[in-house]
């Protein structure tokens, strides 16, 4: 596809040793790879990223092998307008070339932008009934949904590395910085306007350095998101332990009534067997024995309970869980 600097758009098929020809490229050049770069030769700006393909020159812009089915909506309906000055574009006052680069890296930044937008309120959503210290166990259901999350959010996170390094490539040599000025170059009243104080190379740099921020905001909210997902691992340990410290101390608890009823319960033994003597005559006899069974394997029960909450508080909910709900609460 062609997109000329009034907006209008051609649509053509030509063999790849033609179209070396015409754009006066190497076919390394126009080789489709995975990747994020900027480049130029023989005056050409050539652009790579991922499923985007572009080459740009003084009048024109080129859209190469676009792969991708999500990228027809932004060609069709609002590269050509972009272009054209109708968007919201700040270089439209500079020549082509400014117009073009910008558009297309609009486009990268709001395409990283909403797929951090996708995974942000389902990693915060998973995360808090997760967290949860009502829950004695974890949904693994939830696992996964965050394993999957956790998994899209790394990509997400190379995909801003290698779009930030490719940006600071250029940035750290003034000469492409120069390069990618191309109406410099090739129209004398730009160069004689660049001489005169209108550098476009500084426009050029601040262009560039505006699009690195951004993705450098994106690169610091998707790793506060990771930094989420690896404290939420700590709270729910810290809250699967706060339970079976419960369970544990109820357990003790029980064990320690048994064994009262256990000890007093041999009087019962002894009166069980088949020896006699004159206490089992009177019939008050019963009833006092029995109370001094409960009445003792009450109080021994008490004791050992209150033994028991001398050497181990009671379980309180863990500070930690209410951190973390600080942290999603303002992520959010």
């Amino acid at each position: 596809m062609k997109f000329d600097k009034d907006g209008n758009v051609t649509s053509f098929e030509r063999k790849k040793t033609e179209l070396y020809q015409e754009l006066c490229l190497q076919a390394r050049d126009l080789r489709f790879q995975h990747l994020t770069s900027i480049t130029t030769r023989n005056n050409r700006i050539i652009i790579r990223m991922e499923f985007l393909k572009a080459v740009i020159m003084t009048d024109c812009l080129f859209i190469l092998d676009f792969r991708n089915v999500n990228l027809d909506q932004w060609l069709f309906k609002e590269l050509a307008p972009q272009l054209a000055g109708d968007g919201q574009l700040v270089t439209y006052s500079l020549p082509f070339e400014f117009r073009a680069i910008e558009a297309i890296l609009q486009h990268r930044i709001s395409t990283l932008q909403a797929r951090l937008n996708e995974v942000h309120p389902q990693i915060l959503e998973t995360l808090e009934s997760l967290v949860d210290p009502k829950l004695l166990s974890v949904d693994r259901s939830k696992l996964h949904v965050l394993l999957q999350n956790s998994k899209n959010l790394s990509e997400l996170e190379t995909d801003i590395k290698v779009f930030k390094e490719s940006l600071l490539k250029i940035l750290d040599e003034e000469e492409l910085i120069d390069e990618l000025c191309l109406t410099k170059w090739t129209d004398p009243q730009v160069f004689e306007e660049s001489s005169l104080g209108i550098d476009h190379a500084e426009e050029m740099e601040l262009l560039l350095e505006n699009y690195y921020r951004q993705a450098e905001d994106l690169a610091n909210l998707a790793r506060e998101l990771k930094v989420l997902i690896d404290d939420s691992e700590s709270v729910i340990f810290i809250n699967l332990d706060s339970h079976r410290n419960v369970m544990m101390r109820l357990n003790l608890q029980l064990t320690m009534g048994t064994f009262s009823l256990s000890l007093f319960g041999l009087i019962g033994v002894a009166f069980g067997m088949n020896l006699e003597s004159s206490l089992e005559e009177d019939p008050r006899i019963f009833w006092l024995f029995t109370g001094i069974m409960f009445l003792g394997s009450g109080l021994i029960w008490r004791r050992l309970l209150s033994f028991l909450g001398r050497h181990l508080e009671p379980p309180s909910p863990p500070l930690v869980w209410h951190c973390f709900m600080l942290m999603l609460y303002y992520k959010s």
